[in-house]
C-alpha cells in the first residue's frame, strides 16, 4: 500500500514538474521579429533612427532572455512572453512614427521647394533690373550662373523626391533655399544702392 501511495505521489510530482516546463514561445518570437521587420520596412531606421535602435536593442535583449530561459531545466517564459508582446507593440508604434515623420518631411520639402520658386522669381526680376555697368557685369553674371545652378539642382531634388529619397531631397532643398535667400539679400542690397544713386 505504501509503495502504491509513494509511486502515486511520484507520478503526481512528475506531472507537476512537466507542467511547470513551458513550451518555447515560438509564436511570440516570430511575431516580435516580424513587427521589427515591418518597422524597418517602414524605413524607421532612417526616419526615427533612435527609436528604431532602441527597438532593436529591446528585441535583442528579450531574445537573449528567451534563450537563457530555454537552457534551464524548469522553463517559465511568462516574463519573456510579456516582453515579446511589449516589443511587438513598440515596433508598431515605431513604424507609425516613421510613417508620420516621413510624411512631415515630404510636406516640409514641398513647402521649401515652393519657397525656392518664389525666391527665384524675385531674384530673376531683380537681376533683370540690376545695373549693367562694367563693375557690376561680372557680379551679375556670377549671380546668373548661381541661379541657373539652383534651377538645375531643384530638378535633382524633384528626382530624389519622386524616387522616395525624402531625407536627401529635403537636405538639398534646404541648402538651395539658403543659397537663393543669400542671392536675394545680395540683389536687394544692390537695388537699394542703385535707388540711392
Amino acid at each position: 500500500m505504501k509503495i502504491k501511495l509513494l509511486s502515486g505521489i511520484a507520478i503526481v510530482g512528475m506531472a507537476l514538474v512537466f507542467a511547470s516546463c513551458q513550451k518555447y514561445p515560438q509564436a511570440e518570437v516570430d511575431a516580435a521579429n516580424a513587427a521589427v521587420e515591418a518597422a524597418k520596412a517602414a524605413q524607421a531606421n532612417l526616419y526615427v533612427a533612435s527609436e528604431f535602435n532602441a527597438l532593436q536593442d529591446s528585441l535583442n535583449t528579450v531574445l537573449a532572455a528567451v534563450e537563457k530561459e530555454k537552457s534551464k531545466l524548469f522553463k517559465n517564459y511568462k516574463d519573456e512572453v510579456a516582453k515579446l508582446t511589449a516589443t511587438s507593440e513598440m515596433a508598431k508604434n515605431v513604424a507609425a512614427n516613421s510613417v508620420a515623420k516621413k510624411e512631415q518631411m515630404k510636406q516640409e520639402c514641398t513647402t521649401t521647394l515652393g519657397e525656392i520658386a518664389v525666391l527665384m522669381d524675385a531674384n530673376k526680376e531683380m537681376l533683370a533690373k540690376a545695373p549693367k555697368g562694367k563693375e557690376g557685369k561680372a557680379a551679375m553674371e556670377a549671380i546668373q550662373a548661381d541661379l541657373t545652378s539652383i534651377e538645375t539642382q531643384v530638378g535633382e531634388v524633384n528626382n530624389k523626391f519622386a524616387s522616395d529619397d525624402i531625407i536627401n531631397a529635403l537636405n538639398q532643398a534646404k541648402a538651395l533655399k539658403d543659397k537663393a535667400t543669400s542671392i536675394n539679400t545680395e540683389l536687394t542690397e544692390v537695388m537699394v544702392k542703385t535707388k540711392r544713386k
